[in-house]
């Protein structure tokens, strides 16, 4: 049974997202980068996916498709198409997409825009029974004025004003028509322009605050909790004809580490740590022992990798405590290269940065020198 407020079955979504993003301060396109958890991205196309918009056409930047597909794995109903060089041709691409099909309206959104509340969808798929075109709004609550030069000019009616928002809902034809017939000049700001200059009458329904546009870099790092600690724990094998590698750190021992990379057991257990922090899996789920290109890979290169997954999920590495857990070799004369080369690879000061041993008294494995453990622990801060 369909949800009562589900689109007709020829409603069709676009969401705009070939945009750069670039004022969001994210190391990608902030369409693509996380937020509460997941892609901004994937938080709108999961909620046109779950009321039955189909298909899903997603305007995204030319050479992202990857990163896209990842962000949106396992949704039905989702096509790509490459933006242009305005958010009106990119939006056009994606309506000429749909051309030939049975699609009789088609809601378009802001990749930007994460929440999609469902009474909104309802007010918008309810004014397309008597429109070609609907938009959600919402009141101007401040007093406005224009402005003369650095002073104030002229008072404005706020009464005569509304804050537009997305999705905005057409009837396929007409809008796709209207993109057709506009010339690009001037830029429009939203669909809702464009329906207008090819005279569609557009309705304006109640809008939701919960639409707010994600776009500078505090948008993603306010609803983070401000520390997060993680905890890690790893055991390697001690093999004769191996490497030791402790801390990024090449060792001289008669004895190294066996496993599918390096085996150094104190990365391993400090990516564990961060990881665990985000709660975001585990070594394994990142680096698979059974995919063939980490065989004999630098754990560096994993400890790079989760210092930038912690980045691009809104925190920053506050301190590292790593405790290293064997009878042999000594630690104490490699610490201080330990700290350096760890304090490198996570861009961290060097007084952020703890190295310890410690034996178990020749108990256990460890103490037999069969194998070395490691643990880490680290905080997160909201960056």
């Amino acid at each position: 049974m369909a949800h009562p407020l589900s689109p007709p079955i020829e409603a069709a979504a676009v969401i705009v997202a070939a945009g750069a993003g670039s004022r969001a301060g994210q190391p990608l396109p902030k369409q693509f980068v996380p937020w509460q958890g997941k892609p901004l991205l994937r938080h709108c196309a999961e909620r046109f996916a779950a009321e039955g918009f189909a298909p899903i056409v997603v305007a995204i930047p030319e050479g992202t498709d990857e990163i896209a597909a990842q962000a949106l794995r396992g949704l039905p109903g989702i096509r790509f198409v490459t933006g242009g060089a305005t958010r009106q041709a990119s939006v056009r691409a994606a309506l000429e997409a749909l051309a030939g099909e049975a699609i009789h309206t088609v809601f378009i959104h802001d990749a930007a825009r994460p929440k999609v509340p469902l009474p909104v969808v309802a007010r918008l798929t309810d004014a397309l029974i008597a429109h070609d075109g609907a938009i959600p709004v919402l009141p101007v609550v401040d007093s406005l004025a224009h402005a003369d030069g650095t002073v104030m000019g002229a008072p404005a009616c706020r009464d005569q004003l509304r804050r537009v928002q997305t999705p905005q809902a057409f009837r396929y034809d007409a809008i796709l028509a209207a993109h057709r017939a506009w010339d690009g000049e001037p830029d429009a700001g939203d669909d809702a322009q464009v329906a207008q200059a090819a005279g569609i009458e557009v309705a304006l329904i109640e809008g939701d605050e919960s639409l707010h546009k994600v776009t500078t870099a505090a948008d993603f790092t306010g609803g983070l909790v401000p520390l997060r600690i993680g905890t890690g724990y790893d055991v390697h094998r001690l093999a004769e004809g191996e490497e030791l590698w402790l801390c990024g750190v090449k060792i001289e021992h008669s004895h190294g580490l066996a496993g599918h990379s390096d085996a150094d057991v104190a990365i391993h257990a400090l990516v564990d740590a961060i990881l665990g922090g985000l709660a975001d899996g585990d070594i394994g789920q990142h680096f698979p022992p059974s995919d063939p290109q980490w065989r004999g890979a630098r754990s560096d290169r994993f400890l790079a990798y989760a210092v930038k997954r912690a980045a691009l999920l809104g925190y920053a590495i506050g301190n590292v405590d790593l405790t290293i857990i064997c009878e042999a070799p000594r630690i104490g004369p490699h610490r201080d290269a330990m700290r350096t080369r760890l304090a490198e690879v996570m861009g961290l000061p060097i007084n952020a940065v703890s190295v310890k041993a410690t034996t178990t008294e020749r108990l256990g494995f460890a103490g037999r020198g069969e194998g070395i453990a490691a643990q880490a622990a680290v905080t997160l801060l909201a960056s």
